[in-house]
């Protein structure tokens, strides 16, 4: 891989991870339009450290806070205590659905979930549903009116993000609106939650793309390096934007661009499948080693 494609994809990731437009979708279709074949979904997950590092960055305060709020609750007997502490365990409890489906899918959203057949009906279905939730919601709790049942509720609305085209910023915003969360807060509360789930996914193929005999440093530090810069850009312009406007314009995006994915491939200009064992090779051109290969 060219570091220029390195860079131009760990851009887009970090744009589109925190709006709700899906990274996975966006790093599948841009490679396909431009010729470069798919990178993978070991690279995909991989770059995705370059925006849990944004949020670290950006949201470093809070998150100290609630370490130190949870240690102390676990302390004291008393985890649920303070607001901060019951934020913490939400996250943690919110990530379980994510890694357990994560699990049991691995296979499948490495290969054929990755179709773009898929990814478009994902982009305009999860689309069309958040463009319901926002008509009805009511836009009038904030993260310290949370409860365990909401950071659950949440943490599933999260799995769904497996399905490649759906978005985990754009399910979790979603479920934060369905239970009544003011635009930036069920925003902040999502930018929150990714932190384990993305994390661990990252480190986890990280692990497998180290394993392999030959794997392209220069282009994961490029990409990782892009995608953190830019992330921590899409955080600051996403929490701003929602302060005033809704979810609309993406909604209208998604819609847009998942229609006229569905016109390319109607039309075989490009193909569903095209590029995803070249694109794996790009990003661990060896099996790993071990049982997990």
């Amino acid at each position: 891989m060219r570091l220029f494609e390195a860079a131009v994809l760990g851009l887009i990731q970090g744009i589109t991870e925190f709006l709700p437009i899906s990274s996975t979708a966006h790093l599948r279709i841009a490679p396909e339009l431009l010729g470069w074949g798919d990178p993978g979904a070991a690279y995909s997950a991989v770059i995705q450290l370059g925006t849990v590092a944004a949020v670290v960055l950006y949201f470093g305060r809070d998150l100290w806070k609630f370490a130190l709020a949870l240690a102390v609750g676990v302390r004291q007997r008393a985890p649920l205590a303070t607001v901060e502490s019951r934020l913490a365990w939400f996250v943690l409890l919110g990530t379980v659905p994510i890694g357990i489906m994560g699990l049991l899918l691995k296979k499948s959203i490495e290969t054929s979930l990755r179709s773009l057949y898929v990814i478009s009906a994902s982009l305009i279905v999860l689309g069309l549903v958040l463009a319901a939730v926002e008509r009805v919601a009511a836009h009038s709790r904030t993260v310290r009116d949370m409860t365990l049942r909401d950071g659950l509720i949440i943490g599933c609305w999260q799995a769904l993000a497996l399905i490649p085209g759906s978005s985990r910023s754009g399910t979790t915003l979603t479920g934060g609106l369905f239970l009544g969360l003011k635009r930036e807060d069920a925003a902040r509360y999502s930018f929150l939650l990714s932190v384990p789930a993305t994390g661990l996914a990252g480190l986890f193929e990280l692990k497998h793309l180290m394993a392999a005999e030959q794997y392209d440093v220069p282009a994961l530090v490029v990409g990782t390096g892009v995608a953190f810069g830019s992330g921590i850009l899409a955080i600051a312009g996403l929490l701003r934007f929602l302060r005033t406007r809704s979810t609309l314009v993406f909604v209208v995006y998604r819609v847009l661009l998942g229609a006229m994915l569905l016109g390319l491939l109607h039309q075989g200009i490009i193909q569903p499948n095209a590029g995803l064992e070249r694109g794996a090779a790009h990003a661990a051109p060896a099996a790993p080693k071990g049982p997990t290969g």
